[in-house]
């Protein structure tokens, strides 16, 4: 952001330059080129020209900066949403498992180290619900259906916030409200 401002600093003081210079120039000019028919007229094209490349260069400069912080959120959320499809897909290898090895686990843990980087507040917060639900349910290294159970109401519960995270400004749009939605993900998790 200090670099854009900087750099379009400089294309403006270089306007202003161009526009002074360029009055003072015509002035001086004025006196010496009345004997000569279109001089003043193609002094005023040169600026004329100097000035609109000056204000196009610092037109496109905005535009790419625009440009380039739309394709870093975009990739933001790729990175994300890879990372929570990960998160999920690890859980449901662990409960089809129904026996949790320390592989898995530890697939888990990278899986938390992940969300730190990339989830929101809220997500991290109801991630930690998640855990707690999980390591009660696996305290014997076994996914009973009842435990399972437990853990994908947990999980129905951590989605809601994951997609919170990820479409919280598109489902502001729909005609559900974001009530709606969750009540829908959590119905849906209790009858599969």
């Amino acid at each position: 952001m200090k670099k854009l401002f900087s750099s379009n600093l400089f294309l403006m003081f270089m306007s202003v330059i161009v526009f002074i210079g360029g009055y003072l120039f015509i002035r001086i000019a004025y006196h010496f080129t009345d004997s000569m028919p279109f001089a003043q007229e193609i002094v005023l094209i040169v600026l004329g020209t100097l000035a609109t490349i000056l204000i196009t260069a610092m037109l496109l400069n905005k535009q790419t900066s625009v440009e380039l912080d739309k394709e870093q959120s975009i990739k933001f959320i790729e990175l994300k949403t890879d990372t929570y499809q990960r998160l999920i897909d690890t859980i449901e290898e662990i409960v089809a498992a129904q026996h949790i090895s320390p592989e898995m686990l530890n697939k888990l843990r990278f899986s938390s180290h992940r969300l730190a980087i990339f989830a929101s507040p809220s997500v991290l917060d109801e991630y930690q619900n998640f855990l707690n639900i999980f390591n009660q349910g696996a305290e014997d290294n076994h996914v009973s259906l009842s435990d399972a159970d437990h853990i994908s109401e947990a999980l129905a519960k951590l989605t809601v916030y994951i997609r919170s995270d990820l479409l919280g400004e598109l489902d502001k749009e729909s005609r559900y409200s974001a009530q709606e939605i969750n009540a829908q993900i959590m119905e849906n998790a209790k009858n599969y």
